[in-house]
C-alpha cells in the first residue's frame, strides 16, 4: 500500500439528513444547530475503490430516525463519503476521514458537541477518532476489530460516551474482540457500556427496531442531555461484565416513556 500512488480525492460530508438546520450565524433564516452526528458507514478491510453507496444507504434510516427525534432542539446529522473504501492496514483512512469530518463539522456549525456512529468498518473508525475535542460521545454497531497484533486504542475514549452493540451470532465481526476492547475501555473510562443483541447477525437486521431505540436513546441522552432509559443508565453504571454484557431486551424503546 505504501509504495502505490492512491487516487487524489478528499472526503466530504453529505448533504444534511434532513434540510433547514443552518449554522448559528444564521439564525434568522433556519434552525440553530445545537449538536451533531456524524454517520459512518462500513466498508473493507483494504480497498482504494470509492466509497460503497450500499453502505451508506443502510445508514440513512437510522440516521433519519435520530434527527426527527432530535430535531426540534437542533440536532443535525451528516453521513461522511470516505476518500476509499477500505481501511489499508496503518493508513486508516476512514479514522482520518473521521477526524477531518468533526473539524469540518465545527466550521460549518460553529463548537457543537458531535456524536460518531458507525458500523462495522465505521464503527472502528468512530472508535479511532473519539480524541477529537468536539466528539462528545461515541456508537459503535458491530465493530470491525481484527484480531493479531497490536490492540486498538482505548485512550482516545476517556471523557466520551461511548456505547457498543453487537449481535452474538456475527460471523463477519468477532463479538469477543468488541468485548475485549469494552473492557480496556471501561479501566480507563467508566463511561462505557456494551448490549448483546442475542441470535443477530452483522447488520443486527432482526432486532433493527431496537437497535435504532437504543442508538436514538443514547444519542440523545449523550448529545442533548436527556435522561438516559434504565437500561443504558444501568449499563453505565454496571462494573464489568454486567455493564459490557446486557442483553438488549425485545421491544426496547417501546415504552420507554410516557
Amino acid at each position: 500500500m505504501a509504495s502505490q500512488a492512491l487516487p487524489a480525492r478528499g472526503a466530504r460530508l453529505g448533504r444534511p439528513v434532513a434540510p433547514g438546520l443552518v449554522p448559528a450565524p444564521r439564525r434568522e433564516t433556519g434552525h440553530t444547530v445545537h449538536a451533531a452526528i456524524l454517520i459512518l458507514p462500513g466498508g473493507d478491510p483494504l480497498s482504494t475503490r470509492r466509497r460503497s453507496p450500499l453502505a451508506a444507504a443502510l445508514m440513512w434510516p437510522l440516521a433519519r430516525h435520530l434527527v426527527r427525534e432530535g430535531r426540534a432542539e437542533g440536532l443535525a446529522a451528516h453521513v461522511v463519503h470516505y476518500r476509499f473504501r477500505g481501511w489499508n492496514g496503518g493508513h486508516a483512512h476512514p479514522a482520518a476521514d473521521a477526524e477531518w469530518a468533526v473539524g469540518e463539522t465545527v466550521r460549518r456549525y460553529g463548537d457543537v458537541p458531535v456524536c460518531l456512529v458507525g458500523m462495522d468498518m465505521g464503527a472502528r473508525a468512530a472508535l479511532h477518532a473519539a480524541g477529537h475535542p468536539a466528539v462528545n460521545s461515541v456508537v459503535a454497531l458491530s465493530p470491525w476489530l481484527p484480531s493479531g497484533g497490536e490492540p486498538d486504542p482505548v485512550k482516545q475514549l476517556i471523557g466520551r460516551q461511548v456505547l457498543i452493540a453487537h449481535g452474538t451470532d456475527d460471523y463477519d465481526t468477532d463479538p469477543e474482540l468488541s468485548y475485549r476492547l469494552a473492557e480496556r475501555a471501561k479501566k480507563v473510562n467508566r463511561d462505557v457500556c456494551r448490549f448483546e443483541v442475542h441470535t443477530d447477525g452483522h447488520s443486527l437486521h432482526q432486532h433493527r427496531a431496537e437497535i435504532s431505540a437504543l442508538t436514538t436513546d443514547f444519542v440523545l441522552g449523550s448529545l442533548l442531555g436527556r435522561p438516559y432509559a434504565r437500561p443504558v443508565a444501568d449499563a453505565l453504571a454496571a462494573p464489568p461484565p454486567l455493564g459490557l454484557r446486557m442483553p438488549l431486551a425485545a421491544g426496547f424503546g417501546q415504552s420507554l416513556r410516557t
